[in-house]
């Protein structure tokens, strides 16, 4: 038997659930994962199209992948995902919470609906996928969950989100303490990428343009969804066996030089 590419270990036969896999880091991390001989199973809410897509790719590099439909906001939608993933292949070994959504608008204009949409699609989706892909690790396994600059800065519109964040990675910490040593459980935070959402959100006109933006970051460009991808494969892998409770922060140096966009705004 031919011993495994250095890349593969550590991946080979594994089982990860990634929501929001279709789509920008999602899909990137899926490719990734089915490059190294594990099964993806990617979520998804509404874009079949995309899905397909994924799927098809996935399958060409000799993946055998999953597409499950559901909208990590309905608790009803999450728990039957996971039903879906415990009868069809009973373990998981990697859970990648990527799915977000949230809506960009002044602290002042949020109503209890803005609030409740954020919060059940970011907190609640990863507090309760959380619990039920653990059930399933009974060998141990990884838990990552994506995070962004907004946790720790305050962003034109981004107090809805980025509050979220910041729970998000307040949990990370409890979760690492509760389900180790089998389990370790991280994030990564990224700065600006080059994705839909960051389309969208530098589109609304309630933030700097990235022509303003860019030229101050270390890096001066966006980030890739592949480079932020690599980093969560790190925590995937036997490298960050020791890593647990952080956050990863791929984002350019953003967060070194804090810039002054509100003043970018006046």
């Amino acid at each position: 038997m031919s011993a495994s590419k250095p890349e593969s270990q550590g991946f080979q036969g594994k089982v990860a659930l990634i929501t929001g896999g279709t789509r920008g880091i999602g899909r990137a991390l899926a490719l990734s994962l089915a490059a190294r001989g594990a099964t993806p199973i990617v979520n998804y809410r509404q874009n079949q199209e995309a899905a397909q897509g994924t799927v098809a790719e996935l399958e060409r590099m000799g993946a055998t992948p999953l597409a499950i439909r559901a909208d990590v906001e309905s608790l009803e939608q999450l728990e039957a995902m996971f039903d879906q993933v415990a009868e069809r292949f009973g373990r998981l070994d990697f859970f990648v919470s990527n799915a977000a959504a949230s809506n960009f608008r002044p602290f002042m204009e949020l109503g209890p609906h803005h609030l409740e949409r954020t919060f059940n699609t970011n907190v609640r989706a990863f507090v309760i996928g959380t619990q039920r892909a653990a059930r399933l690790m009974q060998d141990g396994g990884r838990i990552v969950v994506m995070s962004s600059y907004g946790s720790i800065r305050a962003y034109p519109t981004y107090a809805n989100l980025g509050s979220a964040k910041a729970a998000i990675e307040a949990w990370v910490r409890y979760m690492a303490v509760e389900l180790g040593p089998g389990i370790n459980v991280n994030a990564v935070s990224g700065g600006i990428i080059e994705s839909d959402s960051s389309a969208y959100f530098y589109g609304t006109g309630r933030v700097p343009p990235l022509e303003t933006v860019l030229p101050k970051l270390p890096k001066q460009r966006m980030g890739t969804v592949q480079e932020v991808a690599d980093c969560v494969l790190f925590l995937l892998s036997p490298a960050a066996g020791y890593v647990t409770g952080t956050t990863l922060v791929v984002d350019g140096g953003l967060t070194a030089i804090a810039p002054p966009f509100q003043s970018e705004m006046d």
